[in-house]
């Protein structure tokens, strides 16, 4: 159990809730943000005694899983923050190993066997892992760069020239950077003794005054299926489905980035893979 971060969890969304939105009366004007322990601790059906422990990192024992289910009931978390909690409390199974950086040949196989379709690897950190031809002339060419410069938390943001710079161009810039930040605190959770991953939190969160931030925000979200534009200084907008595809058993994924067949994005995409990683040079 990481009692400090789990702590830190707890009064992170505690403090952003409003007695309304969990069905209690505002009552009289409050002195700090959100909810009172004392409320959560009614919410969740446990004594107030333990839930301040708990958030103060002071709990003997680890919280059973009714309690931890009542917490979140009490909390309003979404699944994905649930499971995070979960994972904190040490009640759930925690990789105290390595993250896996290699990929099955059969992904492998499978990335060449899409020419119509921009497809990537992704470590749990972020790591551009594999990629094929098409992948490539979207984003860059990550042949010519060092492994440790194809981590796309790095571009997204330690790379561009200002803070706000969108990487390759992608239209949800903002909620990409959300995205990143929630994952790698995920990870973090999931394994606490690789210095990889804890280098690489540490690295961005005092090189980047964004990140610093977001991270201090203590947010858990489930990634969701996108649709994103991409302004290629090429071609264009490209208008792309995104689906990111959970390869479980290494704990990476498969992105692939797809357009609707006879459309100006589809057609965009196949001048891409004409002109091949010559046309995806991007300057932030």
């Amino acid at each position: 159990m990481d009692k400090q971060e789990l702590g830190t969890f707890l009064r992170s969304h505690r403090e952003r809730l409003r007695p309304q939105d969990v069905g209690l009366p505002p009552g009289p004007r409050r002195r700090t943000p959100g909810l009172r322990r004392e409320e959560v601790a009614v919410l969740a059906h446990i004594s107030t005694e333990y839930y301040v422990r708990l958030e103060q990192g002071r709990a003997a024992s680890r919280p059973s899983g009714d309690v931890l289910a009542g917490i979140a009931g009490a909390l309003l978390l979404t699944d994905a923050e649930s499971d995070h909690l979960h994972v904190l409390a040490g009640a759930a199974p925690n990789r105290v190993g390595l993250h896996r950086r290699d990929v099955r040949p059969s992904i492998l196989t499978l990335l060449e066997r899409l020419p119509h379709t921009a497809g990537f690897v992704m470590s749990a950190t972020f790591e551009v892992l594999a990629w094929n031809d098409l992948a490539a002339a979207l984003m860059e060419d990550f042949a010519t760069l060092d492994p440790k410069d194809r981590n796309l938390a790095r571009r997204a943001f330690l790379a561009a020239e200002r803070a706000d710079a969108p990487l390759y161009g992608i239209s949800d810039s903002a909620e990409f950077r959300h995205h990143v930040v929630s994952e790698l605190r995920a990870a973090l959770a999931r394994y606490p003794a690789d210095h990889a991953v804890s280098g690489l939190v540490d690295e961005l969160r005092e090189a980047s005054t964004d990140f610093s931030r977001l991270w201090e925000r203590h947010d858990v979200y489930a990634a969701p299926t996108l649709t994103k534009t991409f302004r290629h200084p090429t071609v264009g907008e490209i208008t792309v489905d995104c689906d990111s595809l959970a390869l479980t058993d290494r704990d990476q994924h498969l992105v692939l980035y797809s357009t609707p067949q006879g459309s100006p994005s589809a057609d965009a995409l196949a001048l891409l893979g004409v002109l091949g990683t010559s046309a995806a040079e991007y300057h932030q």
